[in-house]
Formats: C-alpha cells, sequence, structure tokens
C-alpha cells in the first residue's frame, strides 16, 4: 500500500469517525431534550425507569448490530 493510499484510508476513516460522533451527539441531545419535556409535561422527578433504561439499551445496541450488517450480503 502506497503512502498516498494510507493517508487517503486514514483521512477517511476520521471523517467517518468524526460523522458518527456528531450524529450521535446530536441524537442523544435530542433524546435527552424529548425526556425532559416529558418530565415537565407529567411534573415527574425521573423521566426514566430502569426498566425504560434496559429496553433504550437493548433498542441501541439492535441498531447497532443492524448498522454494522449494512455491507453483508
Amino acid at each position: 500500500m502506497s503512502k498516498n493510499t494510507q493517508m487517503v484510508k486514514y483521512s477517511s476513516n476520521s471523517r467517518i469517525l468524526l460523522g458518527g460522533a456528531l450524529i450521535g451527539g446530536i441524537t442523544g441531545l435530542i433524546a435527552a431534550m424529548l425526556l425532559s419535556r416529558r418530565a415537565e409535561k407529567n411534573q415527574k422527578d425521573t423521566p426514566l425507569t430502569a426498566a425504560e433504561g434496559i429496553k433504550i439499551g437493548l433498542l441501541v445496541f439492535g441498531l447497532l448490530r443492524a448498522i454494522t450488517s449494512l455491507g453483508d450480503d
């Protein structure tokens, strides 16, 4: 592998990681805003129970699994 090909590969990986981090951060911010809004609407202190946290965690792992299998045939 030549030096230019290696630089393009690292540059591409960096852009993918940066894009994923930005998308994840924005998605997390929106989720937190929605949870906060729901808590204010229902006038409750804790908007998220342990059971809901587990459900959300499993959904996130399922989403990550689906994303990793996008290129598979």
